[in-house]
């Protein structure tokens, strides 16, 4: 049975509420509407679901559940959080005057990609600042936007791989209305929009989700917490709440394609993978909606089953990054050979990287101390991303040193 968590604004100042809470004995809506308080019990239905649908319901309305009468909590799909975190959650209304109607997209292979920082691409720090400067991006050459993630973190600034929220969008950014906005100004300007979203962990404050049921497995570890159990037992809905969350995005949002979060600590032994089932779900959408969304994958195992057709024992992605091009480059043009550098640095890695994709195909890593990777030669071009410097090499670096200033111009 599928269903979409979180709160459903309807016509007339109705709204359903759904949540997942598998375990629990009773839930109840603490909701709060123009000044006026009230306690709903939600009704338990198939799959660990609890539901309730009722009348006089605002937009901003907000709301807690209240687990077993014993502790509050926001709503692990809350739309927006006005307040952060620990705060309520808020009912939201997404209808929208939207003027994209008649957007195309863009073609992946066409895209010539900017990643941009929300927090740090203007003096504001907001959705509305990227908006003022379209026309540069636009006359810089470039065609689509990738922003860094912005569902609900801790405080104000952030990189935002360590949000707790992945339906809410970023209170202090502009929230809900702002990021509408500005996809909204993008694909007027003829801008592609891509979202940055992490499927591979949570971060550690504001992270209610063990409150509401077996969302993470102890089966798995990632670098930053707790892996999302996405094999184990109740993780048919642990995986719908993801899938789910990719649609909503294209769905309420309109954006175009999404970057999907350091998928080496997405881990899955399901004979179907978290992964195989997510591109299923998005290419139905696309097929749906009559027009192509886009997912993008950041892996750094060298794996050619990311992007291979899911009928050859892929995963069906439509691309994904690819590291070798930039470590390679990079290599050659600063010397450098620390960390994993120290597999790059000849002219013939930046050859392979150009001509097959993949530098490591199973060749001897002195970084790894293993082999590495399998061969992307048969895969075409058109599936790679590739860049001369990211948020990963520029923000890792003590003193956030851009490429154009470590290398001399003719460089």
């Amino acid at each position: 049975m599928r269903m979409i968590p979180g709160a459903k604004y309807k016509k007339n100042n109705n709204c359903s509420f759904t949540v997942w809470a598998p375990k629990a004995k009773s839930v109840k809506l603490l909701l709060t509407t123009l000044g006026k308080r009230r306690t709903v019990a939600l009704e338990k239905i198939d799959g660990g679901y609890w539901y309730i649908e009722i009348e006089d319901v605002t937009p901003d309305s907000l709301y807690f559940y209240r687990l077993e009468d014993l502790i509050r909590r926001p709503d692990p799909a809350s739309y927006f959080q006005p307040e952060g975190v620990h705060g309520p959650s808020a009912v939201i209304d997404h209808q929208f005057p939207w003027k994209d109607i008649d957007w195309p997209g863009i073609p992946l292979e066409k895209m010539i990609i900017y990643e941009l920082h929300v927090g740090a691409f203007s003096k504001k720090g907001t959705f509305e600042g990227i908006i003022k400067r379209l026309n540069d991006l636009s006359h810089l050459g470039v065609n689509a936007i990738e922003l860094m993630p912005v569902a609900q973190f801790p405080g104000e600034r952030n990189w935002g791989y360590d949000g707790v929220f992945p339906y809410a969008v970023q209170n202090s950014y502009g929230g809900v209305k702002g990021l509408k906005k500005l996809i909204n100004a993008c694909h007027q300007k003829g801008l592609a929009v891509i979202l940055d979203v992490v499927y591979n962990h949570l971060g550690p404050e504001g992270n209610h989700l063990h409150d509401f049921g077996p969302y993470f497995t102890d089966k798995y570890q990632t670098p930053w917490g707790q892996a999302l159990n996405f094999d184990g037992p109740y993780s048919d809905q642990v995986r719908d709440f993801f899938f789910e969350n990719a649609l909503y995005w294209f769905r309420e949002y309109h954006i175009d394609a999404l970057r999907l979060d350091a998928l080496h600590a997405v881990f899955d032994a399901s004979a179907k993978h978290f992964l195989e089932e997510l591109s299923e779900r998005v290419e139905q959408f696309s097929k749906d909606s009559g027009r192509k969304h886009y997912l993008i994958g950041e892996s750094d195992l060298n794996d050619i089953r990311l992007i291979k057709q899911r009928a050859k024992g892929g995963y069906g992605l439509d691309a994904q990054w690819c590291d070798d091009f930039h470590h390679s480059l990079h290599a050659l043009l600063t010397k450098e050979r620390n960390g994993y550098y120290q597999d790059f640095g000849k002219i013939d890695d930046l050859a392979k990287a150009l001509k097959e994709g993949f530098v490591y195909s199973w060749n001897y890593s002195k970084f790894r101390k293993r082999h590495h990777g399998n061969s992307s030669k048969r895969i075409s071009a058109q599936k790679f991303v590739v860049c001369i410097q990211n948020h990963d090499q520029t923000g890792n670096r003590m003193l956030g040193k851009r490429l154009s200033g470590m290398v001399s111009f003719e460089a």
